[in-house]
């Protein structure tokens, strides 16, 4: 793999684990300020145990295949997953969850 190649790989692999991050948090305040999980799995787990431990142990266990890929990184499919995951978590994570949060800010803290 070229140094070029390498770094891309590498920027994907942070962009994806930045995506992670934004969708731990976003999750834990947009479920503090009453908006349900969409993932019926998490949804369960959040039951279960609790927000904290439930996103702790999603986006660990997300975090540790973003790493794994890293490491086979020279593997064929390496990279296609990497921005397979990265557009998914854009369209079902970023995009959805900005929207929900912008229209619970501007309904908190817009003029009545």
């Amino acid at each position: 793999m070229s140094p070029l190649a390498a770094r891309g790989t590498l920027a994907l692999v942070v962009v994806n684990l930045a995506l992670q991050l934004f969708d731990g948090v976003a999750t834990y305040v947009g479920l503090n300020t009453g908006v349900t999980e969409g993932n019926p799995l998490l949804a369960w787990t959040l039951g279960r145990i609790g927000p904290t431990p439930a996103l702790c142990l999603f986006k660990f266990q997300a975090c540790a295949c973003l790493l794994l890929l890293w490491r086979l990184r020279t593997h064929r499919f390496a990279v296609p997953a990497l921005a397979f995951s990265a557009a998914v978590y854009i369209v079902c994570s970023l995009a959805p969850w900005a929207a929900t949060l912008a229209s619970i800010h501007f309904e908190l803290y817009s003029p009545s």
